[in-house]
């Protein structure tokens, strides 16, 4: 098989409808825009969601929630993990190294899954309340 003998199946792939070229193409005199209206006509067409100068429905309804722009770059770490590491103090570097966050991350939040034995200093990382009380427990301690 070679890149220049591919080609579709048969059926796959029908012509485009070339439109307003007469009768005989079925798609002549009005070439399938209807009769009249704004439609119709060439440059005829109004912004999405418009609807006729009623309020549009994206207006009628209320705005709700928020979307937050760094969500994407604050990553989950969990307790096990930070165990598995073995060491006293934890910060972001530490975690970007370790490879349990992405290079892109520009936060962190720990979060309780897994068990916590020995004490570890947490430096700049954001921590649940559930994990807040385990490291603590264990002797630990949580810096901003």
């Amino acid at each position: 098989m070679r890149l220049n003998s591919i080609k579709a199946s048969p059926g796959a792939k029908s012509a485009r409808h070339r439109v307003g070229r007469g009768i005989g193409s079925g798609w002549g005199k009005t070439a399938g825009r209807g009769h009249k209206g704004q439609k119709s006509r060439s440059g005829g067409f109004h912004k999405v969601g418009f609807e006729g100068g009623q309020m549009p429905l994206h207006r009628r309804l209320p705005k709700r929630g928020f979307t937050s722009l760094t969500r994407r770059y604050v990553a989950t770490v969990r307790l096990s993990e930070i165990a598995q590491l073995g060491l006293d103090e934890v910060d972001l570097l530490v975690l970007k190294h370790a490879g349990i966050v992405p290079t892109l991350s520009q936060g962190a939040r720990i979060v309780k899954t897994g068990e916590l034995a020995r004490a570890v200093t947490v430096r700049g990382l954001g921590v649940t309340a559930g994990a807040r009380a385990v490291i603590e427990a264990a002797g630990g301690k949580i810096e901003a």
